[in-house]
């Protein structure tokens, strides 16, 4: 967390928005209904430990908006989890929904402990509580408020919770529904797990694959051969990086809290995975020289930079340093306002974690839309598509006399299966909101950076629902 203890995330939530919103047309009284967090419910439960003694838990669940139904968004296990915190996550989670067009509303839960602490037993008591109060509350459901995983939690948490309100709701059909990022076996969604470093990928290449964006930059189009320094290993950073390294680009760096390591010849994140396991540290990898201040990978020369880990890790002391091109912003929050003004002077495209990391919540809604249809993706057509695949090709090759490689057969004869369904349809909407962002940028030459220019995409989304719904009453 930021060392600055006056420093108001929710806040600079609130500033991106008010600089956003004097480039649009809404009356006041409608900026701040749709800036205000509707409900925020603050609790607090006991739960024996595994040694007899009680522990009193601290616990937050925030809906930001209800202009669409359910609200979403995930729960996170930190002991830096407060109010202001979660309000914040909250309000940036209806913004994020309104620009990828999922319909849904803000919400954001946390729960006030480090998971580390604790043995997995407490965890799940922990977890089932926790989903009992909201239960008691209304404050979960498939048409309510759906949460997910975030930093500190997973497919293990999400499985209690669903299993936890099923039981207190018997019988409800869509119950599954009230949770996702579920394992599959728990009516999860293949893709759910990749799907925020996915999107990220698909989001910084289609920026890259604009020219006039490239040559403001002086860099050439495309993701190949550029070199690019992550921070953080979890799954959103883990996922970024494998999709960029496959794509051509060079992952000179990655940073974790213990430390950084650098090889301008490329490092494979799964191997570092794999050395962090067996060792406990990414440091002293093979082939890679030690960073020992984490915090200094942010400053390498690359052309992007992905902080991947929690908000705050670029401010007003590092924005001067930073060498990289574009910033892709994985985590929620990992620019201050101060860094965003710095980094605007110097040139730097900051592209931002309103959007970018929008693929966690683009891939649960279609876990949330397979739950309630109750039929797995591609269970209807796939075979479908196979025969006829196969039948054109049969024709094309009795009518040209000349055969397809084994290679290519097998490419065009597939039909689609769940993971490639949610990939395209992850691709389609990180591809639809990069341009959609940008044409607004272009048709505003004054809106100052990419941030503001997505804010304005936001408001306008948002305040056209309510303006519609005419929900004032």
């Amino acid at each position: 967390m930021s060392n600055h203890s006056d420093y108001s995330f929710f806040h600079s939530v609130e500033q991106s928005f008010d600089k956003a919103a004097l480039f649009t047309q809404w009356e006041s009284g409608l900026l701040e209904q749709i800036k205000a967090c509707n409900s925020v419910y603050s609790m607090r439960f006991p739960v024996k430990m595994d040694d007899g003694r009680i522990e009193v838990i601290e616990a937050y669940r925030v809906q930001h908006s209800q202009h669409k139904s359910p609200c979403k968004g995930g729960i996170r296990f930190s002991d830096a989890v407060n109010q202001d915190e979660v309000m914040a996550l909250a309000s940036l989670m209806t913004y994020k929904c309104a620009i990828v067009n999922v319909p849904f509303g803000g919400g954001k839960g946390g729960i006030k402990i480090n998971p580390r602490n604790y043995s997995v037993y407490e965890l799940e008591k922990i977890t089932r509580r926790y989903t009992s109060e909201l239960v008691k509350k209304n404050f979960i459901g498939p048409g309510i408020d759906v949460p997910a995983p975030d930093y500190g939690t997973g497919e293990r948490e999400m499985a209690w919770i669903v299993d936890t309100y099923q039981s207190l709701k018997p019988g409800e059909i869509d119950g599954a529904g009230c949770v996702t990022g579920k394992p599959v076996t728990q009516g999860g969604v293949r893709g759910r797990k990749e799907a925020t470093g996915l999107g990220v990928f698909f989001g910084v290449r289609e920026v890259c694959n604009m020219p006039d964006v490239m040559s403001k930059l002086g860099l050439s189009v495309g993701v190949a051969g550029k070199r690019i320094v992550v921070q953080g290993l979890g799954n959103v950073g883990y996922h970024s990086a494998k999709y960029f390294r496959e794509n051509g680009a060079i992952v000179v760096a990655i940073a974790e809290f213990e430390g950084a390591i650098y090889n301008e010849d490329g490092l494979n994140e799964e191997a570092v995975f794999q050395h962090r396991k067996a060792t406990g540290s990414i440091l002293n990898f093979p082939g890679a020289t030690n960073i020992t201040e984490s915090t200094k990978a942010l400053e390498l020369d690359c052309d992007i930079l992905i902080p991947a880990a929690l908000e705050n890790v670029i401010n007003k002391d590092n924005a001067p340093l930073i060498k990289a091109k574009i910033i892709g912003e994985a985590a929620n929050g990992p620019l201050t306002p101060e860094a965003d003004e710095i980094l605007i002077k110097k040139g730097v495209l900051v592209i931002p974690d309103m959007y970018l990391n929008a693929g966690g919540v683009t891939v649960s809604y279609f876990e949330w839309l397979k739950n309630l249809s109750h039929v797995r993706y591609g269970r209807m057509e796939k075979r479908f598509t196979e025969n006829m695949n196969t039948h054109i090709l049969g024709q094309i090759e009795n009518l040209t006399g000349k055969s397809v490689s084994d290679e290519e057969r097998r490419f065009i004869m597939h039909g689609a299966e769940e993971v490639d369904l949610v990939h395209s349809g992850l691709e389609e909407t990180m591809i639809t909101a990069t341009r959609e962002i940008m044409d607004i940028w272009k048709k505003n030459p004054t809106i100052p950076d990419m941030r503001t220019a997505a804010y304005v995409c936001a408001i306008n989304k948002v305040a056209t629902t309510y303006t519609e719904l005419g929900i004032f009453p």
